[in-house]
């Protein structure tokens, strides 16, 4: 069950957002197997707080920037996460139109214990 929050520019339409949402939860679904409807994203949008140096690494970024933190369990191999990324950039470059450059995507991985889905249990550890 990964936690997706993805930040991106002020002023982004519904259709931008959704597309941002659905290119990161079908990459997911397709490299790291997370179930289809497994989907938990956070889009926030920042009129100003997205900070970045446009030049890192010798990556040209610009104001469309964004970037998308996965929270999720560990076990994916390096193979894997690769393979994430590389969907994320194709599938976004698709729909909404990003360029590769401009997307960051950063994985927190964590344990079974740390997830609790409501009612005050952990259930994964049920």
């Amino acid at each position: 069950m990964p936690l997706v929050r993805i930040s991106h520019r002020s002023g982004a339409t519904e259709a931008y957002r959704q597309a941002l949402s659905d290119g990161v939860q079908e990459a997911m679904a397709g490299t790291i197997n997370v179930p289809p409807d497994d989907r938990f994203h956070i889009l926030t949008e920042h009129a100003a707080g997205l900070i970045f140096d446009a030049h890192y690494l010798g990556i040209e970024r610009t104001s469309d920037w964004v970037a998308i933190q996965i929270t999720l369990r560990r076990g994916r191999t390096v193979e894997m996460k690769q393979a994430l990324y590389r969907r994320i950039a194709e599938n976004l470059a698709r729909n909404p139109g990003l360029r590769s450059e401009d997307i960051l995507v950063c994985l927190v991985e964590n344990d079974l214990a740390d997830w609790s889905f409501g009612k005050g249990d952990a259930q994964y550890v049920r």
